[in-house]
This record gives structure tokens, sequence and C-alpha cells, in this order.
């Protein structure tokens, strides 16, 4: 991913906060994404390549996606039938925009390193490897403990759409999603509509980096996440909007 896609996602990313979370919730987000930035725009959404976006700004560009998804699902199920007034635009777009937030690490660590096993990135595909210095936890508790311990509030609705944005793909949140007595069933659609954001998104990227390959193989060298070439013009007019020193050096080694 150029340097110019990983700041035009980034734009896009905090636009939705500047755009759909209220105040004072959004100038906490601002506060904490700004602080984050540098590791947040640059992370990958996943350590393995034949996982999605495993690479370079693949985290910012699935949240970007999941969003756009989520609102596109909000409009299909409210046609459909569905009870939208169950919960607000704001918690829907608030839930994806932090569903995988856990993903980023703690204060102190990031989750995701360079894989430095030469090995393992050829023979297995671990372009990156997790961060062993990272104490374990879920990425949806993680998530959601990274939110309140910036003082960043969520609701009880929130709260559940994270927790089980991986649906019954997470054994743990089938005490939530499988009640068969209807008191304890979600009381909103939210947590299937996120579910189904988050699916979605990561289907249309393996689409879009594996089934090309499938019908066109190609070199291993090809094959890679490297980022490819620039255009020195537009990538200097691009990280001259970038107000974070650190992010935008880190573009510029790119």
């Amino acid at each position: 991913m150029v340097a110019e896609k990983i700041q035009s996602n980034w734009l896009e990313f905090i636009g939705y906060i500047q755009d759909h979370i209220q105040s004072p919730r959004k100038e906490k987000l601002l506060e904490f994404y700004e602080k984050y930035g540098e590791r947040i725009a640059m992370m990958p959404a996943s350590h393995k390549k034949e996982y999605h976006n495993a690479f370079v700004g693949g985290y910012v560009d699935h949240v970007n996606r999941v969003i756009r998804c989520a609102l596109a699902l909000h409009k299909t199920w409210a046609d459909m039938g569905a009870d939208i007034t169950t919960y607000t635009k704001e918690e829907l777009v608030f839930s994806a925009l932090n569903h995988d937030l856990g993903k980023m690490g703690d204060e102190q660590h990031e989750a995701y390193l360079t894989n430095t096993d030469q090995w393992r990135r050829e023979k297995l595909g671990e372009e990156w490897m997790f961060n062993k210095e990272l104490p374990f936890a879920s990425v949806p508790d993680r998530s959601l403990f990274m939110l309140q311990s910036h003082g960043i509030s969520y609701s009880f609705n929130e709260m559940i759409a994270i927790q089980t944005h991986d649906g019954l793909y997470d054994e743990a949140n089938k005490k939530y999603l499988m009640g068969y007595l209807p008191e304890q069933k979600p009381r909103t659609s939210l947590p299937f509509i996120i579910h189904q954001a988050d699916l979605m998104a990561a289907r249309i990227e393996f689409e879009q980096e594996w089934l090309p390959k499938f019908k066109n193989p190609v070199t291993p060298k090809q094959n890679g996440h490297n980022v490819g070439e620039k255009k020195p013009a537009a990538k200097t007019k691009a990280l001259g909007s970038i107000k974070s020193e650190g992010l935008k050096n880190m573009l510029d080694s790119l």
C-alpha cells in the first residue's frame, strides 16, 4: 500500500469520528487516535498473508471498509423491516470503528511486530509475529479495556456489539448469540449488523487480494506485500498534509 493511500485512509478514518460521534466522546476519540496515530495508521489487520489485510496500513483500510459495510447494512436491515430504533447510528459507527482496536496492543506494547524469522515468513506466510511481551487478552476484551482506560465511554449496545463482532466464530459469544428464550436474545440487531459488516469486509479483502492470483499466478516476489513504487510528487503532497511528525517520517521511510 503506497503512502498516499495510507494517508487518504487515515483521513477517512478520522472523518467518521468527526461526522458521526458527538461531543465529548468525539474529542476524546480524536485525542486517543492522534496519540496512537503513528502505530495504528501503519499496522496490519492480521499477522499472516493468507488472512486479511496483513500488510502495512491494512488495519485502517479494514476498519474503514467495515464502517462502510455497516452503514450500508443499516439501510438494508431497515428496508427489510428490522427495528433500527433499538440503536443509534452513532452506536453503529462507534462499534465498527473500535471493533478491532485491541489489535493495536496496549500503551507500552505493539501487538504485531515485523517477523524476523525468515523461514516462517517464506514458508508459513507469517509476515508479522505476535509481541510476546504483550499480556494476553482477546481482541474484543482489549478493545474495550483500551477505550475505558482512556476515559472513552461506551453504551451497553456498543459493548455487546464490540464483544461479539466475530459472531459464532468465537465460542465465547454463544452466551450472547445462541439464547433460545426470548429474554436471552439481544434486544437490538446491532451485534448482528456489526458481525455481518466485519465478515463482509474480510471476504471482500480476500477476493480483492487472492482471486486475481488464482487466475493469474505470480512469482513469490510479486506475491508479497512490499510497498510498491511511488510517484514522488504525489507522495510529497500527501505527506505535507500530515500533522504528526512521527507519522510523516514513518510514511516517508516507505
